[in-house]
């Protein structure tokens, strides 16, 4: 029995799938960046893309299941062909209520996907954008030179066409610049929200805080540097049990670019498959899901560390 087993054991709860509330979509590793946090390990030299039919499995599977909440992550899943056909069928779904676009933003600054804003408007398209810190030191230091001005370039346009804190939703995502836990949320947004709007007038919703998974680039990067050991036992330390009644996995599931299914992006990357027989997304069922036990693992323990981390940030602030 793993130490995170042995733990959720001691307080008398149990991680099992309920209702699927969220299907997240990796549609690809390809990027444009190959940022030092990133847990995927995406960048330019991926080739990993999901085919039309999958997502047209994918597709069938949220109208069945009446999901509420489509979450397009990548890599970059701008650089999937097929991500327009994606939203495009997705808004004439009934049953979905919101789709989010996960950006590193600077890739919207391509002239290849300059017009790409203009469609997520009019489809109504929650972005989800990653933006490491309001410093341009720190933005370098994660992403490299020249992100950050593209970064304020895209955040200017966007707000320009109505996606902002009045408009459609314009959420940013933080992660810490190392082997540290993010500060607390309230907070933060507040400082992000100051220092953005003084310097280059951006507005945004909601400040989105995720905890560093020790695995992926950001793992190899830390053993390289003998500290992995003890950012592991910081998490494992900084656990906090009224967290498990809130992470993300209990009412979502990630699907790869293959189809195939997981209980979060990061067991994707770990190759973690979800524990439902019929584990592609073409044939499983919704209803089957529920009651069965969440894969869990050392890594869970950045989900439930301090105010806790989720796709949707903090958990402290969930409800």
């Amino acid at each position: 029995m793993s130490l995170f087993e042995n733990l959720i054991k001691q307080t008398g709860q149990t991680l099992t799938k309920g209702n699927i509330d969220c299907l997240q979509i990796n549609v690809g590793y390809v990027c444009n960046l190959s940022c030092r946090h990133c847990h995927i390990g995406a960048g330019p030299q991926r080739q990993e893309k999901m085919s039309l039919r999958i997502i047209d499995d994918c597709l069938r599977f949220a109208e069945k299941a009446g999901v509420k909440t489509i979450d397009i992550t990548g890599g970059a899943p701008e650089m999937n062909p097929h991500l327009r056909h994606l939203i495009s069928a997705l808004r004439k779904l009934t049953t979905v209520e919101s789709i989010l676009l996960r950006s590193n933003l600077a890739i919207l600054d391509e002239p290849e996907y300059f017009d790409l804003p203009q469609f997520l408007l009019e489809h109504d398209v929650t972005i989800v954008a990653s933006m490491p810190c309001y410093l341009e030191e720190n933005v370098t230091a994660q992403r490299g030179s020249g992100v950050y001005d593209k970064n304020i370039r895209v955040l200017q346009r966007l707000n320009s066409m109505g996606f902002s804190s009045h408009g459609p939703k314009l959420h940013l995502v933080y992660n810490p610049g190392g082997d540290f836990l993010p500060c607390p949320q309230p907070a933060l947004e507040e400082a992000y929200k100051e220092q953005l709007r003084e310097k280059s007038g951006i507005t945004f919703n909601t400040l989105y805080t995720i905890t560093n998974m020790p695995i992926g680039r950001f793992g190899a990067d830390l053993e390289k540097q003998g500290r992995l050991d003890a950012y592991r036992k910081l998490l494992v330390d900084s656990f906090n049990a009224d967290n498990l009644a809130k992470v993300m996995c209990r009412n979502l599931i990630s699907v790869d670019w293959r189809g195939r299914l997981y209980d979060c992006d990061f067991n994707q990357v770990l190759q973690l498959p979800s524990n439902v027989s019929k584990n592609h997304i073409e044939s499983v069922v919704a209803e089957n899901m529920v009651g069965v036990p969440i894969v869990i693992g050392q890594h869970c323990f950045a989900c439930t560390a301090g105010d806790g981390s989720s796709c949707q940030g903090s958990l402290s602030r969930a409800v």
